[in-house]
């Protein structure tokens, strides 16, 4: 509903007259004839006015002060001030100014021109506020679409982590660990290397990516994928291949310019790839790995080394440690290896809990 009163606050009674006859046939008309009952009017109904004309200098309070009362009760926000004035000093301008007055007109003032720069600034406040409203309708549709796509990409996650689970017959504590892991690790890569720019939305992006990195087992034969024993060199062969596999599944799902399908696919194709370049399925090397598919390279290789697998027995956590350190399993970059130490004891604690818990 469109606003239809002025406010006037002047102890000249001539000067509100004045304005009155100026404005009274569009608007309704509410006088003041000091700052404090300017002030009391306010507070009791500003949002009703479309404009305040405020005297500099009235008795109880001044001009400044009602300025000074607006701008901590945020009444500057939506209602718009022209100063009233016989005379004002540069400070008391500049003043006025940064306190949110939109003008200032002098006395004795031409009715034609006080209504036509009335009529500017009113429209412009309108129009201000009518886009202040639609950017934060906006920004609220935008908030729920990005929730809802959270939401979608998490049931993605856990049905394809689960489909993967069941055919590796993997327990879901893996990758509940591997998620766990990353998140760790990637918030002292933050911290340490701000030289990768991850902000924590990405990071809970990328934690949530790493639940997919073997989603190309899908693809892989049973007789492979559960093979009790060493894989023969041909077989070794078809089982890297899963890195493929999992970028061409979620080609199936790919949205243009999405950053989360972007960690999800880096994830799955690279985090095989090793430090040296002797890794699979590229033999990319050094920062030619994205950052989050090496955080979820060395996750995804202490899981394998402390958990049980079809074709081994699990290691010591210790003995983990020093397997990795010692280049057994691929190397590493060196600030991967100094945000894996930093972690180690949170890991191990993490690792020893979730074994006795399987026991139990």
């Amino acid at each position: 509903m469109e606003k239809r009163m002025i406010l006037i606050a002047d102890d000249a009674e001539i000067n509100r007259e004045m304005l009155k006859f100026i404005f009274e046939e569009q608007y309704d008309i509410v006088e003041a004839e000091n700052g404090q009952q300017a002030i009391e009017i306010l507070d009791a109904k500003a949002q009703d006015f479309s404009m305040l004309f405020l005297d500099f200098i009235m008795p109880e309070k001044s001009g400044i002060d009602v300025l000074e009362h607006m701008v901590s009760n945020g009444y500057s926000d939506f209602l718009p001030v022209i100063m009233i004035t016989g005379e004002a000093t540069p400070e008391f301008e500049v003043k006025a100014y940064e306190l949110g007055a939109s003008d200032i007109i002098y006395k004795p003032f031409d009715p034609m021109v006080v209504m036509r720069r009335t009529m500017n600034i009113m429209e412009l406040y309108e129009h201000r506020i009518d886009i202040e409203r639609k950017l934060e309708k906006r920004t609220l549709e935008l908030i729920e679409s990005k929730e809802k796509l959270e939401k979608s990409n998490e049931f993605l996650i856990n049905a394809l982590s689960s489909v993967v689970e069941f055919r590796s017959m993997e327990s879901g504590d893996h990758i509940k660990r591997v998620k766990t892991f990353t998140g760790i690790i990637l918030g002292y890569v933050r911290k340490f290397y701000p030289e990768y720019k991850l902000t924590k939305e990405q990071v809970a992006l990328i934690t949530q990516a790493s639940a997919l990195h073997d989603l190309g087992k899908i693809a892989i034969m049973d007789s492979i994928l559960l093979k009790p024993g060493k894989l023969t060199r041909d077989e070794f062969e078809e089982m890297k291949k899963h890195t493929i596999y999992g970028c061409e599944i979620l080609e199936n799902f790919k949205q243009e310019e999405n950053e989360f399908y972007r960690y999800c696919y880096d994830i799955c194709r690279y985090h095989h790839e090793r430090y040296d370049g002797k890794g699979y399925p590229d033999g990319l090397a050094g920062e030619n790995i994205p950052i989050w598919a090496q955080v979820v390279s060395i996750v995804d290789v202490y899981d394998a080394l402390v958990s049980k697998r079809v074709y081994k027995d699990p290691y010591d956590v210790n003995e983990a440690v020093r397997m990795i350190h010692d280049g057994e399993c691929g190397v590493f970059s060196d600030k991967i290896m100094d945000c894996f130490d930093l972690a180690k004891e949170e890991l191990f604690a993490i690792t020893q809990r979730e074994f006795i818990e399987d026991e139990e």
